[in-house]
């Protein structure tokens, strides 16, 4: 593993930097909206524009790519965000900083997607894996590193959004010095959602559940903390454990889906999940408590996007997991939309709880589809090995993640519904 990050350190030390940089301002936003009087939909409209810009550019990067060539589209990217982090505190407006954040969205989707391929490309097929698994623990702990450098700062001030523009021009230094080729980006073949769904219902459903879960939790967290008169410290710290329970959980859930059928286990965490919303939702808790909270969100929610797309491959062959992928990562993508704005007009009913209560619910249409698929299937005879990816990975290094994943069993069945 260490052989592999010091052949890789300065793409995963440019990819650390962008973490650091788009978690700062993702937060930041939530706070300073806050402050500014916007109202909890006009907040969430902007939250929600983020995603649509990432969907949006992970359609529309690859062909990019292939038109103008990496450098390029580096280049254009990087200028994009910088200029529009810059550009928030000057235009303080809802409705302005809704469109810049479906720039900044499209902008970060098509900077993972090259950061990622050029990546896949300096690594071996013996060390994919373990490149592309660092990959995923640096985006974490960017994030992570984050919210430290939002509790040290002032959401009111010009610095905070100053400093993710930097750390993103940064972030290019050591990603376009890089002493390696150019990746090649080939098309990748597509799955209509019809075709998909008869492969795997409950994958198809559980991605647009888990986008909107994930969505409204990331691009809400902040705007919840501010209405609840908590500190930014807090609500950096609240953050930080959404991701570090995500970290800790990743590994033994892997493991356990790789050993029992994996619906139980999307089970099991979505009850988990429902419990914690639910007390979180009816009570007023100590801080420490959400903390516990967040911990178990996020130890449910990002493991539970790698499980659907564990739990779907285990009825694909390989040559189809990329056309797979793209579609579930569409699906997850569109639910993601949603998320934000409907907690945030959740919110304005309910008030505070509704952060809560909106992802309680998702979780509970989870909880009850789940077992209507269980008497409806049986679980696959064959199970492909989990890799953990992050929600924000594009198509290439999901393939890339789950292709090195050791196969347990022999070639599956094809899928019957």
């Amino acid at each position: 593993m260490l052989r592999v990050f010091f052949h890789s350190w300065p793409l995963l030390t440019g990819v650390m930097l962008l973490m650091v940089g788009n978690g700062v301002q993702g937060s930041l936003l939530g706070i300073r909206g806050t402050l500014e009087a916007f109202n909890t939909l006009q907040l969430s409209v902007v939250m929600s524009a983020y995603f649509l810009g990432f969907l949006i550019g992970s359609r529309l990067a690859p062909g990019m790519i292939r038109r103008v060539g990496h450098v390029r589209v580096f280049a254009a990217l990087a200028s994009l965000i910088s200029a529009v982090l810059v550009l928030f505190p000057m235009l303080v407006d809802w409705q302005v900083w809704a469109l810049m954040r479906v720039m900044i969205g499209f902008a970060f989707s098509g900077i993972y997607i090259t950061s990622e391929s050029w990546l896949n490309n300096t690594a071996t097929n013996e060390t994919r894996g373990q490149a592309l698994s660092l990959y995923m623990i640096v985006q974490m702990l960017g994030i992570v590193a984050s919210q430290a450098l939002l509790a040290a700062g002032d959401p009111f001030g010009y610095d905070m959004f100053l400093i993710p523009s930097v750390l993103v021009s940064l972030a290019f230094l050591p990603l376009l010095l890089a002493d390696t080729p150019a990746p090649t980006f080939d098309s990748t073949a597509r799955l209509g959602f019809r075709d998909l769904f008869h492969i795997s219902p409950l994958g198809c459903v559980g991605m647009l559940i888990s986008g909107g879960v994930f969505s409204a939790m990331f691009g809400m967290a902040a705007v919840w903390g501010t209405l609840s008169l908590f500190s930014v410290g807090q609500i950096a710290l609240f953050t930080s454990f959404l991701y570090v329970g995500g970290l800790l959980a990743q590994y033994p859930i892997g493991r356990m889906s790789d050993r029992m059928d994996r619906r139980k286990i999307t089970l099991w965490l979505s009850v988990a999940a429902l419990i914690v919303l639910t007390v979180a939702a009816i009570f007023k808790l100590p801080f420490w408590a959400y903390l516990a909270v967040a911990a178990v969100l996020g130890g449910v929610t990002y493991p539970m996007y790698s499980l659907l797309i564990a739990y779907t491959n285990d009825f694909l062959s390989k040559e189809q997991m990329a056309a797979a992928s793209a579609g579930m990562i569409f699906l997850n993508g569109f639910g993601a939309i949603f998320g934000p704005l409907v907690t945030g007009w959740l919110m304005g009913v309910v008030g505070t709880r509704g952060f809560f209560l909106f992802m309680a619910v998702l979780y509970a249409i989870q909880i009850g589809y789940t077992i209507w698929r269980m008497t409806k299937r049986a679980a696959p005879s064959h199970t492909g090995g989990f890799r953990g990816v992050a929600p924000t990975a594009s198509t290439l290094a999901t393939v890339a993640v789950l292709e090195s994943a050791p196969d347990l069993g022999p070639s599956p069945e094809p899928a019957k519904g």
